[in-house]
This record gives C-alpha cells, sequence and structure tokens, in this order.
C-alpha cells in the first residue's frame, strides 16, 4: 500500500502535553509508516514550542500555530491545507491510536473506492476503572463511540477523535463549517457548539454520492478524565450537544428526511428508552448504587440536551 495518510492534531494548552506525548509515541510505533503528522496550536506559545522540538523524534511531523479565527474548526481547516496525503484522518490530542489504526485505514481506502469516509471504535480509557459503569448510550459526552457493531457498516458521521476522508472531499473547497466548533482561541477558552464532524459529514455524502464506513478494525483509545463525570460538565456537553443538533436541523431544513439528518439521535433516544431505562430498573434490586448513578446520568443529560435543543429553535440559523 502507498496511500498516504495526513494525521491532523489540534490542541491549546500545555496541560495536555503528557497526552500529546503518549499520542505522538502511537503515532511512532504504526505498523504503517506512509504517515505525515500535522500538529496545529493555538492559544499557546509555550505549547508551540515543546512541540515544535517533538519534530526531531516524530518522523514527518509538521507543526503549525493559528494566528487567525480560533477554533477546533479553524485549526482542523489549517491542517488541511497544509495535508498532503491522499487520506486526511483527524484524532484528538488526548487520543491513542492502536497499533495497526494507520494499516487498517490505508487496506479499507484502497479496496474500496466507494467509501468516501472512515470511523470506527472509539473506546474511553477511563482514568479510574471505578468510572467503567457509566452508560455506554452516553459515550459520546467523550466523543467516545456507543456502538458494539461487530461488522462493517454505514453511518452518517464519526467523531473527531477518530475519523478520516479522502482527500478529494476537500479539494472543491470543503472544510469544517466555522460556526460549529469549540471556540478555544477566546479569552476564557469556552465552548459554545459541535457537531462540527456531523455537518462536515453531511455535506460530503451529499456532495460525493459516496458514504462513510464504521469499521471495527480502526480502533482509538481516548482519555476520559474523573473531571468528566461531575454534573457540571455532564449538563454543559448535553446543552452544548442539543443547540448545536438544533443548528444542523435549521441548516438542513430541506432534506431532514432525505438525509436523514437527526436519525442516529432518534435511535439513540429509542435505545435510551426501551433499552437502558429498562436495563436500570432491572438492576435497581442487585446493583442500587450503580443503578442510582446511570439513572442520575440520564436525567441530566437529557434534560440538558431538551433544553439546549429548544434554546436554539429561538435563535437565527447561523447560516
Amino acid at each position: 500500500m502507498s496511500t498516504k495518510i495526513s494525521i491532523i492534531v489540534t490542541s491549546y494548552t500545555t496541560k495536555q502535553i503528557s497526552d500529546i506525548e503518549e499520542l505522538l509515541d502511537s503515532i511512532k510505533t504504526q505498523s504503517y509508516s506512509n504517515i505525515e503528522t500535522i500538529f496545529v496550536v493555538e492559544r499557546s506559545q509555550e505549547l508551540y514550542s515543546i512541540v515544535k522540538t517533538k519534530e526531531k523524534e516524530v518522523r514527518n511531523l509538521k507543526v503549525l500555530f493559528n494566528e487567525a479565527i480560533p477554533g477546533i474548526s479553524a485549526c482542523r481547516n489549517l491542517g488541511i491545507q497544509e495535508s498532503k496525503g491522499q487520506i486526511v484522518a483527524f484524532v484528538d490530542d488526548d487520543a491513542v491510536l492502536t497499533h495497526r489504526w494507520a494499516e487498517e485505514t490505508a487496506r479499507v481506502y484502497d479496496n474500496y473506492s466507494g467509501i468516501i469516509g472512515l470511523t470506527g471504535p472509539i473506546v474511553p480509557l477511563w482514568e479510574e476503572p471505578s468510572m467503567a459503569w457509566f452508560p455506554r448510550e452516553f459515550y459520546w459526552i467523550f466523543a467516545c463511540t456507543y456502538y458494539d457493531w461487530t461488522e462493517p457498516r454505514e453511518v452518517r458521521n464519526g467523531y473527531g477523535t477518530n475519523i478520516s476522508f479522502r482527500i478529494e472531499s476537500f479539494n472543491s473547497g470543503g472544510q469544517f463549517a466555522g460556526y460549529l466548533g469549540s471556540e478555544r482561541g477566546g479569552a476564557k477558552g469556552q465552548q459554545k457548539t459541535t457537531a462540527e464532524e456531523t455537518e462536515l459529514s453531511l455535506r460530503i455524502r451529499r456532495k460525493t454520492g459516496k458514504r462513510i464506513e464504521y469499521n471495527p478494525k480502526i480502533i482509538v483509545n481516548h482519555k476520559v478524565h474523573s473531571f468528566r463525570l461531575t454534573r457540571k460538565y455532564l449538563w454543559k456537553r448535553g446543552y452544548i450537544e442539543g443547540s448545536s443538533k438544533m443548528i444542523i436541523r435549521k441548516v438542513y431544513k430541506d432534506s431532514l428526511k432525505k438525509d436523514k439528518v437527526l436519525q442516529t439521535e432518534y435511535d439513540l433516544l429509542k435505545r435510551i428508552l426501551f433499552k437502558l431505562l429498562p436495563d436500570i430498573t432491572k438492576g435497581v434490586f442487585t446493583k442500587p448504587v450503580v443503578s442510582w448513578r446511570r439513572f442520575y446520568v440520564t436525567v441530566i443529560v437529557l434534560s440538558a440536551v431538551a433544553s439546549g435543543y429548544i434554546a436554539y429553535l429561538f435563535k437565527k440559523t447561523p447560516v
């Protein structure tokens, strides 16, 4: 296989440096060598200087500083512009690639021309093993996959922790929408919207007529720190998710059914109502503490998603 993969990573704080080093180590030890890594930094010149020194250690590593529009979407777009690969992949700065991630990615693209994008399992790496009680249906809170599929299948989108596209997806000016994506470049690094991968995937599928595939062999591990299980964090992420999906609903209002714009969310809601909640009820007498925690999370997240969704119902569409 000669397909070149451009891996784009973005970051903005030195607090992530240990995670970044582990990610770069996982890229260095890939079983597939035709890789370039484009690391885009914003906000922190100190982080830029630190990662810049890694160019001597990691083959084909290029470090950039985003001085233009702040935010993860803008950083990824800068990375796309600088990429030289036939495949452009995106992973988070606190992810760890499995040994054959790049090899499996290249293999699928080489063998299946009808695939325009690829994603795969994003497995949580819990900071503490005791965190594993968290309901799988809400793994998306941490940008992890809740799917338990064992065979490849078409999906609407993947998460930015583990998603890639053929370069042709971007050759006609396609890029991440600036109105979606965390606004990490602000004074407080606040996050207002997400779902930038969902919107881009919808647009790429429509433009190319090709499919995005979930492949269970393309695996990324994603670190989940304990603060992400706090009520404050769960509410914020749920609210952002709800508001972002309302934005997408408005942008794609003319093709909601045709493109199955929110079908993934409808299917997940059914799974929560008809699988997760009955499982929680069954565990009340055998595992009362775990059942209460799972119920508590369900109430918080669903309430937050609904609040964000309804709140943005009355705001103007950004485009």
